[in-house]
């Protein structure tokens, strides 16, 4: 989906439409950009970015605060058009997700017409775009889809996936980040295939345990499939606040709330969880996890809620300022099944 949380705002409020939009926090205190329309994109405002530096570079911003309630709502049309063509989604967020159509419900034996036949039913059902790539692999498939945003249909054909692969830079590897990045052009690899040619001690020292992968990937291979249902290992919460924690009765409180609010979602989605965790990040940016697991596995409010309350007790909150909290629950089983006999803990 393109600007996706931007793009529902500025579909379903008029007065949006053509303006330079940033879906996220407050600039006064320590909001951060979740989506940036295009317009504002053209003023160099991206995601993730403080918003306060959104508001420099763009002075006629318009911040709208993020409704993920609708988002969901709209992600879920979209997602069962997909499903309705192929039972082979594998979904990466609300706004993306990867389709193997090689078999589908309208027989179509291209993928480009897929392709196209989803854009266009998207477009006429919800209101908004959609970019898509059209490749071989996985791997290309993503690229293909960042290609040519906004509404772009970008198609990698077999006997071209060679001449695509010499247009990328070393960037476009999967998990090569800033920082990774830095490190492979000081080593002299700037593009994607010189990843094939490089020293392996060299490209180990800047990759490590990835080598082998990111080698694959620069030849264009990728034998992942698409898998369509990926089970739930994890969930969680987390805030930064605009002012900094100092109070320790209202920190502890705030990670209560957390956590009664995760046993909501796991009553919701049939399941419970043995592990806790709280994450408390410092004024100094400083960050520390603390973890719990007992058996049997619940979703038990109120003893999470005692969990929680414990683990905050082993970290310096409200000695030092706490700038942002978290709760997340791990270990995640299905309500269904057979009860887990209760094991010893150490007690908390």
């Amino acid at each position: 989906m393109d600007a996706f949380y931007a793009s529902v705002e500025q579909r379903d409020d008029p007065a949006l439409r053509g303006k330079p939009v940033a879906v996220g926090g407050s600039p006064e205190g320590r909001g951060v950009v979740a989506a940036a329309s295009y317009e504002a994109r053209d003023f160099g405002v991206r995601s993730a970015i403080p918003m306060a530096r959104a508001v420099r570079l763009c002075p006629d911003l318009i911040i709208v605060r993020p409704d993920f309630a609708r988002y969901r709502e709209v992600s879920n049309q979209v997602f069962d058009m997909y499903r309705s063509v192929t039972p082979l989604v594998e979904p990466l967020s609300l706004d993306e997700a990867y389709l193997d159509v090689t078999t589908n419900t309208w027989n179509e034996p291209l993928a480009t017409t897929v392709a196209r036949r989803l854009k266009r039913l998207i477009l006429d059902e919800v209101r908004l775009t959609v970019s898509a790539g059209v490749a071989p692999n996985k791997f290309l498939a993503k690229i293909a889809s960042d290609w040519d945003k906004p509404d772009g249909l970008t198609v990698i054909p077999t006997e071209r996936v060679e001449a695509f692969l010499h247009k990328l830079p070393v960037d476009a590897l999967w998990g090569v980040g800033p920082v990774t990045s830095k490190k492979l052009r000081a080593a002299g690899i700037t593009r994607l295939i010189d990843v094939r040619g490089a020293d392996p001690r060299v490209l180990h020292g800047a990759v490590g345990r990835q080598t082998e992968w990111l080698t694959r990937l620069a030849h264009g291979i990728d034998d992942r499939s698409v898998t369509p249902s990926r089970q739930v290992k994890s969930s969680g919460s987390e805030r930064t606040y605009p002012t900094d924690l100092t109070d320790p009765p209202t920190i502890a409180q705030e990670l209560e709330q957390m956590a009664r609010r995760g046993t909501t979602w796991l009553e919701r989605k049939g399941l419970v969880a043995r592990t806790v965790t709280i994450k408390v990040r410092y004024s100094d940016f400083t960050t520390v996890t603390r973890s719990h697991s007992q058996r049997p596995s619940t979703r038990d409010p109120d003893r999470f809620a005692e969990r929680v309350a414990v683990l905050v007790g082993r970290t310096d909150a409200g000695l030092r300022p706490v700038r942002l909290l978290g709760v997340s629950f791990h270990n995640l089983s299905s309500a269904d099944t057979p009860t887990e006999e209760a094991a010893p803990t150490l007690p908390l």
